[in-house]
């Protein structure tokens, strides 16, 4: 099918990520150690800092998301070509890149949690770009609420963590290892957090929302599986190794959610008959690796996490790209309705290829060294070596199986009779022809990569990590033998799929109670009890609203004035006897109101009660308030007026037991109301706030009336949202006061 000619307007938008490569490179040629770049953003005193932390960790991380993020685009523009609202993708693609780099020099943690969040929100607009339908809008609120779920419960740790070592600052929480890791919050915190990393690196129990995350289109899903979003916890674990790691819970936690998340994630992908979601349960599998790997925490092993991050993120945007490119060419993924499309898509498959043995981890290819890495970093790690080497091994052989899927089922084989497609414009197979091909010519030749950026992101998270040395040939050793066993039992697999397939299919009944089921059920249960929950609360009628309201304040208010105790110190001796008359005609008229059975009759007692309360201010020496209290009473007064005049005769709508009900409660808010203003009127506190305004507010804002002055300068931001919500209200007075019915008058 025709691919139609893209914008060239739209190709600007991969100057971002040019620029930011260009910067993060010279960066990695200049950098030695940690720099941490501050900037003056006003809320230093409630601990958010904007600083950078520029290091081995961030620069690496920013190297790839900016690399693949042009490539991205430059597929993107082509792929997506004829689509509507293609500025908006951009844009919306442009602000989740700058949210994932955000991540990852973030130095502060609570600005890192800020760009985590808008990585989720921005990842839920992009995966949602078809939101026209059902299944799409699902995927994409699934992935908003896991990761942003998790990102909340994260936040949690992060208070902890900047609570105890006294700064949300990294550089000073990386100096305090030894006291965070005694200190007894150090539990929690690494439980929190973790809880946080696993969502957002979807392993398991969470991994359920990345493959239906797969309704994205395919420029999203090869940015978010290789070099973003499901890599944030792998670099939030990476990041807080030196000052988490290295406990036996640590290891634990860690290692056992690797080792099943690694074992899960191959699995699935060997059953799966859609490509892209073969693929994104190997990412599952990948990110389980390094999450192992981390949790090991050796020098070793974090060499290895290096190694292996860089090689996925080359080959797994390279495959998505395929994967995209096959389906715009020929209109399905499904493996099983695919093949022989070699000859037709020659470039096409040159790139499949080298992506596919990156993905098997076999031949001259920088995962090939990674894995043989992994398989040396697991030797030493005690009485669970042999299990994780057997995990890996596993592993290994089933995502060779996968890898074979991928790049031999689609295009070898017979060709299905009605199948059309040829390779696609140059801007959509280069791209993963670039990534590709990067992997094999690293692998070829790691030295360069290896000082530029490996080595510097070892040694940040590890000290003794930094003497890095990566090759494909290291003798015959375990690594290799391994890598061949898998390898051929990978192809095994492969040839025998339709076989085991149908022995293990009585297993898939257990996907009913597996995670995304449960969640599933979760949420329909939460919605279940929101809608229950507001066909009580939010039933239509003001009275309930009021009633809701007034018991919630009374039991707080109450509760808490018994627990601290009300203590009365007043005395009625040196009231006046007009004030005591004006008490009684306030007293007289709140007694008038709520009981005439005329509208007309309680807004006039209210009116009274207003007029009086404004005698008293101007008694006790408040003309300001009086003056205010005079103006609002008469125009509510007249608006009163104005609007029962049209309402129909006075009805009574509820039963005597209701009538009870509310008496007795409005009665014991006022006595809580009072019991409390009598308390605080009692208290001889200081006058310190008093002074302060007395003494300052000529100096500070040129006025004399101490009460302007506090209205218009001390408290200049409450009296500002004091009058947005009188214009709001005026608005919405005019709003109503202009309707017209239809065919009738006003």
């Amino acid at each position: 099918m025709g691919t139609p000619r893209p914008s060239r307007a739209l190709r600007a938008f991969a100057a971002l990520p040019l620029a930011l490569l260009v910067l993060f490179l010279w960066l990695a040629a200049t950098v030695r150690g940690a720099r941490v770049v501050r900037l003056p953003f006003g809320a230093e005193a409630l601990g958010l800092t904007l600083s950078f932390r520029l290091d081995g960790l961030s620069i690496l991380f920013g190297t790839l998301i900016s690399a693949v993020g042009v490539l991205v685009v430059l597929y993107g523009v082509t792929y997506l070509a004829g689509r509507r609202d293609l500025g908006r993708f951009f844009v919306c693609l442009s602000l989740f890149m700058a949210s994932m780099i955000g991540v990852a020099v973030a130095e502060n943690l609570i600005a890192l949690f800020i760009f985590w969040e808008l990585t989720s929100l921005t990842s839920w607009l992009l995966i949602g770009t078809d939101h026209e339908r059902a299944t799409v809008r699902a995927a994409a609120l699934q992935a908003l609420l896991v990761t942003a779920g998790g990102g909340m419960v994260m936040l949690a740790g992060f208070v902890m963590l900047g609570s105890v070592a006294g700064s949300f600052e990294l550089t000073k929480i990386l100096t305090m290892s030894g006291a965070i890791r005694a200190h007894s919050l150090y539990l929690p915190i690494l439980l929190l957090i973790a809880t946080g990393a696993f969502t957002k690196s979807a392993q398991v129990p969470f991994h359920f929302w990345l493959p239906a995350a797969m309704e994205a289109p395919t420029p999203v899903s090869a940015y978010l599986h290789s070099a973003t979003m499901v890599k944030a916890g792998v670099f939030l674990l990476a990041r807080l190794l030196p000052v988490l790691g290295g406990t036996e819970v640590w290891t634990t936690l860690l290692g056992l959610t690797g080792a099943i998340t690694m074992l899960t994630g191959a699995f699935l992908a060997v059953v799966a008959t859609d490509i892209k979601k073969i693929l994104a349960y190997s990412t599952i599998s990948a990110l389980g690796s390094l999450v192992l790997l981390i949790g090991l925490g050796s020098p070793a092993a974090v060499q290895a996490a290096m190694v292996f991050l860089l090689a996925h993120t080359l080959y797994k945007a390279a495959l998505f790209m395929v994967a995209g490119i096959i389906d715009h060419e020929t209109g399905t993924r499904d493996i099983e309705a695919l093949g022989g499309l070699r000859r037709a898509m020659p470039r096409t498959v040159v790139a499949a290829a080298a992506g596919a043995l990156s993905l098997a981890s076999f031949g001259p290819v920088l995962s090939f060294a990674g894995k043989e890495m992994i398989v040396l970093a697991l030797s030493p790690s005690g009485r669970w070596s042999l299990a994780l080497q057997a995990a890996v091994y596993t592993t290994a052989t089933l995502l060779a199986a996968a890898a074979a899927l991928v790049a031999i089922r689609p295009f070898f084989g017979t060709l299905p009779e009605g199948l059309r497609a040829h390779d696609p414009p140059a801007a959509m197979w280069l791209p993963p022809m670039i990534l590709a091909s990067s992997g094999v010519l690293i692998g070829i030749a790691p030295r360069g990569v290896t000082s530029l950026l490996l080595a510097p992101a070892a040694a940040a998270i590890h000290p003794d990590a930094g003497a890095l040395l990566v090759a494909l040939w290291h003798g015959v050793n375990a690594g290799l033998l391994m890598g061949a066993a898998a390898f051929t039992g990978g192809l095994l697999l492969f040839r025998t799929r339709t076989a085991w397939l149908r022995a293990v299919r009585p297993l898939a009944g257990i996907t009913r109670f597996g995670p995304a089921a449960l969640w599933q059920a979760g949420l329909d249960r939460a919605l279940a009890f929101a809608a229950w929950q507001a066909r009580v609360l939010q039933n239509g009628y003001l009275r309930i609203y009021l009633l809701f309201v007034i018991a919630t304040m009374v039991l707080l208010v109450g509760v808490a004035a018994a627990a601290g105790g009300l203590r009365f110190r007043f005395s009625f001796h040196d009231a006046l006897l007009h004030e005591i008359f004006l008490s009684a005609i306030i007293l007289a008229a709140s007694v008038v109101a709520v009981s005439s059975r005329s509208r007309l009759g309680s807004v006039a007692a209210l009116g009274v009660v207003g007029y009086s309360v404004a005698l008293l201010y101007i008694l006790f020496s408040a003309p300001d308030l009086a003056m205010t209290q005079f103006l609002i009473e008469t125009l509510t007064v007249i608006l009163f007026v104005l609007v029962i005049y049209r309402l129909p005769r006075y009805t009574v709508l509820t039963r005597p037991l209701e009538r009870t009900r509310d008496i007795a409660l409005c009665t014991l808010a006022g006595g809580v109301i009072a019991a409390v203003v009598l308390a605080a009127a009692s208290e001889r506190a200081e006058p310190v706030l008093s002074r302060f305004y007395a003494s300052h507010s000529v100096e500070l804002a040129h006025g004399r009336n101490i009460v302007n002055v506090i209205l218009v300068d001390f408290r200049a931001l409450d009296t500002m949202g004091e009058i947005t919500v009188v214009a709001v209200a005026a608005i919405g007075v005019l709003a109503l006061l202009r309707l017209r019915p239809e065919g009738g008058r006003p």
